[in-house]
C-alpha cells in the first residue's frame, strides 16, 4: 500500500470510511495487488515481499474484452480500435477508415458491487499511412461515506478516475511504424474533504506514450501463410500527482511493455494467433531502510527522485533479500529485478473472421503483487459490429479479482469488418 499515494486518509487518522475503502485500499496498489505476509512464511520469504506502489494504477487495467481473454496480452497482436491503449504505434496499420469501441468491465466484484470501469475509444485513418485515435477511460469507485470517530457522517462521495487520451500512429514502411499518445489523468478520490485542517485534492496529470510496431505479413509456416509482429509501448510517462498540497508526490504508473505475436493462417477459413508480452513498471523499486528509526536507505536506491530519473533507475534499484538468518544474499538484487517483469501469454482461434475464441494467462511474481489468472472469452462479428466478452479465472487464494468479466462492443463504422489484413490476421478478399 503506498501511504503517500492516500496521504489525506492517513493523516485524518480518527476518520472512518465504509467497507469500500478496503476495495479502494486494495486498488490503490498496482492494479489490486495482494501479496500477502503469511505466519508460515519464513523470515527470508517475508523479508521479499516488496511490491512497487503508484498512483492511478487504473492506468494499467486491460479495458478491452479481446486482449483481455488473452492473459493481458496486446501489444503485437492485430490492431482494431483498442489499439490506442496497447500501442498507439498499430493505429497506422488499421484498414478501415473508421472504428469504435466501447468496454465495461465490472471491477472488484467479489468485494463491492458499485465498482466498475468503462473505455471508450474511436480511430480514424486520415491517409494510407497515418490514423489518429482518441479514447476516455473512466473508472469509478463507488460510493463512500466519510465518517468521524463518533461515527457522525461527514459526507457521501463517490471517488473516481478518469484518463483522456490522443494518439497518433505513422506508417515509415510497408513493415514498421511508430506512434505517440498524449493523455489528461483526473484522480478524485476524497472530494476535497477537509478534516482537523487536512485538505485533500483530486490528483492531476500529464503523460505520454511511445510506441513502435513491426508487422510482416509475408512469412511461411511450413506451407501456411502466416503474419509475425513485434511490438513495444512505454506508457504513462509523466508528471509524478499528489492528493495534498505537501510537497510529497507519487508517480504515475510508467510502464515499458514488449511483446510478440505470430498468426498461422490454417486454411482459408481458420486461424490461430499466439501473443507474448513482457511488462515493468519504470518507477522506482522500494529499498529496505535501516531499522533505526531513521529514513536512510540499507539497500537499494532512494526512490525520492524525479521521473527520467526514476525510469532509469528501475531497471537496477531493487535492493535484494535477506537469508533466514537475516543476512543480505548476494546476487538477489539481480533477482528482484528479473521478477518485477511481468508476464502476459495468449492464443486467439478465428473462424471465418467471424467467431473467435480465447484464452490466455497472466504472470506475476508472489513478492511483487501475486496477481496470477487465466483468461477465457469469446467475440462474435455479424456485418460491421463484434461483441466480445472476457472471463479471469485467478489461480490464487482470496483474489478481489477472480471472476472478473469485460464486454466489449466494436463497430467498423464505414462498413468494412477488416482489420490489418483481416482484424485477427486472415487475409480480407
Amino acid at each position: 500500500m503506498n501511504d503517500r499515494i492516500f496521504d489525506v486518509l492517513l493523516k485524518i487518522q480518527f476518520m472512518r470510511l465504509s467497507k469500500q475503502t478496503l476495495a479502494i485500499c486494495l486498488f490503490l496498489a498496482p492494479v489490486a495487488s495482494f501479496a500477502q505476509v503469511n505466519a508460515t512464511d519464513s523470515p527470508a520469504q517475508q523479508a521479499q515481499l516488496n511490491t512497487i506502489t503508484t498512483a492511478v494504477p487504473f492506468l494499467q487495467i486491460a479495458p478491452d474484452s479481446r486482449c483481455g481473454a488473452m492473459g493481458d496480452a496486446g501489444v503485437a497482436v492485430s490492431p482494431d480500435a483498442n489499439s490506442g491503449f496497447w500501442n498507439p504505434a498499430k493505429l497506422a496499420f488499421i484498414k478501415t477508415d473508421m472504428e469504435a469501441s466501447l468496454s465495461y468491465a465490472p471491477w472488484l466484484r467479489a468485494l463491492v458491487n458499485d465498482m466498475s470501469l468503462a473505455y471508450l475509444s474511436v480511430t480514424k485513418k486520415l491517409n494510407k499511412r497515418q490514423a489518429f485515435a482518441g479514447s476516455l477511460r473512466y473508472f469509478t469507485l463507488g460510493n463512500i461515506t466519510f465518517t468521524d470517530e463518533s461515527g457522525q457522517v461527514i459526507r457521501d462521495f463517490k471517488p473516481a478516475e478518469w484518463a483522456l487520451d490522443a494518439s497518433f500512429g505513422q506508417q515509415f514502411t510497408d513493415k514498421f511504424s511508430g506512434g505517440i499518445s498524449t493523455r489528461f489523468v483526473n484522480s478524485n478520490l476524497t472530494g476535497g474533504t477537509n478534516v482537523l485542517g487536512a485538505d485533500s485534492k483530486p490528483g492531476r496529470s500529464v503523460a505520454a506514450d511511445v510506441a513502435l510496431f513491426y508487422s510482416n505479413d509475408d512469412i511461411k509456416l511450413g506451407k501456411k501463410d502466416g503474419v509475425w509482429s513485434l511490438g513495444m509501448n512505454i506508457s504513462n510517462i509523466g508528471a509524478k500527482m499528489r492528493y495534498t498540497n505537501t510537497d510529497e508526490r507519487d508517480f504515475i504508473p510508467a510502464n515499458l511493455k514488449l511483446g510478440t505475436a505470430l498468426t498461422t493462417m490454417l486454411d482459408e477459413y481458420n486461424a490461430l494467433t499466439f501473443a507474448l508480452d513482457f511488462n515493468k513498471l519504470l518507477v522506482p523499486t522500494p529499498p529496505r531502510y535501516a531499522d533505526n528509526g531513521t529514513d536512510s536507505v540499507l539497500y537499494g536506491i532512494d526512490p525520492n527522485v524525479g521521473v527520467a530519473t526514476g525510469i532509469v533507475q528501475s531497471f537496477y534499484d531493487a535492493p535484494g533479500n535477506l537469508d533466514n538468518d537475516g543476512n543480505y544474499v548476494s546476487g538477489s538484487a539481480f533477482v528482484e529485478e528479473l521478477r518485477e517483469v511481468n508476464i502476459s501469454g495468449g492464443m486467439e482461434y478465428m473462424y471465418t473472421d467471424q467467431f473467435a475464441f480465447r484464452t490466455g494467462y497472466f504472470y506475476e511474481h508472489y513478492t511483487k503483487g501475486n496477481r496470477q489468472f487465466i483468461t477465457l472469452g469469446a467475440g462474435l462479428r455479424y456485418e460491421v459490429i463484434t461483441i466480445d466478452m472476457s472471463y479471469l479465472i485467478s489461480t490464487t487464494q482470496n483474489n478481489p479479482l477472480a471472476n472478473t468479466l469485460r464486454f466489449t462492443l466494436r463497430l467498423a463504422l464505414d462498413g468494412n469488418s477488416g482489420g490489418n489484413g483481416g482484424e485477427e490476421g486472415i487475409p480480407t478478399e
